[in-house]
């Protein structure tokens, strides 16, 4: 349990503070010395407070190096109770803005998004993008030769699909047509598998309605569909190659591990959906997620919602625990926000 920021003395908060401030912006171990322009104290005294933080599980020294680094107990006291989270650069938030704000489909933005903070922080983005089935809105069927028709499907949020499906010998244009236009008037508003199973039941219930073998084509690939996009990631991660800076040459190990835990979609939505209860910005720091327990990294996530205000995704930032959290909360809060406005 983390202790209150309340028990550290005024002295000690500052001392604190800067050791945390300056190991975030350099990313290597704090000395006294580095500290002395910043407080009216010798770099004696200040070597004595910071072993006092040492002592109480806040800072530690790495290896046989002088300077001290935050704990993961310290870098949760700092971000609760001392770090001041400001407003994003304006910079920054246009180029979100620039991003996601262009005309393109759900997808392509949410994957935007993840580049955009990607490249912004210098670590990696990641969107849990939402589940969300095609809704029919209209199906086309064009004839490309006795074998083969174009099927182009324009899905009720304007996504548009094409793909060549192979024909059955004998089946005319005007059979197509005609299964075409039953799912146009009959099945547009249902998802892929509700309109494949109505048209299965058309085919045994009312064959003298459709062509039955044409019918039969189009539900087949309608159960395609369905499983393609089942079978889609949800999850949108973008710039694993950040994570290979100057700064991790003295750690590769722990770099490697974050990159094998990166492959691992599955946990990596897992931790991402525990933040869609959170009312703004969630963070979790190095083995507070079992995780990344190992390459002790940390995560910075947050909610993003739909037109009715329900949360439909997450957004955030993965990377060492030396994340510049003062900068990258507010630039991850304001991408959530970018997004429920797109979704809205």
């Amino acid at each position: 349990m983390t202790q209150p920021i309340t028990e550290l003395t005024d002295r000690m908060r500052e001392i604190f503070g800067l050791v945390v401030e300056a190991y975030l912006e350099r990313g290597a171990p704090v000395g006294s010395k580095a500290l002395t322009g910043s407080v009216s104290l010798s770099p004696a005294s200040i070597r004595g407070v910071m072993q006092e933080l040492e002592e109480r599980g806040l800072l530690t020294h790495p290896h046989t190096s002088a300077g001290r680094i935050p704990t993961e107990t310290g870098l949760r006291l700092f971000v609760d109770g001392i770090m001041q989270a400001s407003a994003p650069d304006p910079r920054e938030r246009a180029e979100i803005e620039r991003q996601i704000g262009r005309d393109q489909p759900i997808e392509d933005a949410l994957a935007a998004a993840s580049a955009a903070l990607s490249g912004l922080s210098h670590a990696a983005g990641v969107v849990l993008a939402p589940k969300q089935e095609i809704r029919l809105r209209q199906l086309s069927l064009v004839p490309l030769s006795p074998e083969r028709a174009l099927a182009v499907l324009v899905g009720a949020d304007g996504t548009v699909e094409n793909r060549v499906v192979s024909l059955d010998p004998g089946t005319s244009p005007g059979a197509l047509e005609e299964v075409a236009n039953f799912i146009n008037a009959r099945l547009a508003g249902m998802t892929l598998a509700e309109a494949e199973a109505r048209l299965r039941a058309e085919i045994r219930d009312r064959k003298d309605a459709i062509d039955s073998a044409a019918a039969e084509l189009v539900a087949r690939g309608l159960a395609a569909w369905t499983r393609d996009h089942a079978r889609r990631p949800v999850l949108i991660v973008r710039g694993q190659a950040n994570l290979i800076d100057e700064g991790s040459a003295t750690d590769l190990e722990r770099v490697r591990m974050l990159l094998d835990e990166l492959e691992n979609r599955q946990e990596i939505a897992r931790l991402l959906e525990s933040a869609r209860d959170a009312p703004g910005c969630r963070i979790f720091i190095g083995s507070e997620n079992r995780m990344f327990a190992l390459s002790g990294s940390s995560v910075i996530a947050a909610p993003y919602r739909g037109s009715h205000g329900e949360v439909v995704g997450v957004v955030g930032v993965i990377g060492p625990t030396r994340l510049n959290y003062a900068r990258i909360v507010p630039m991850v809060d304001f991408t959530a926000k970018a997004l429920t406005r797109l979704m809205g």
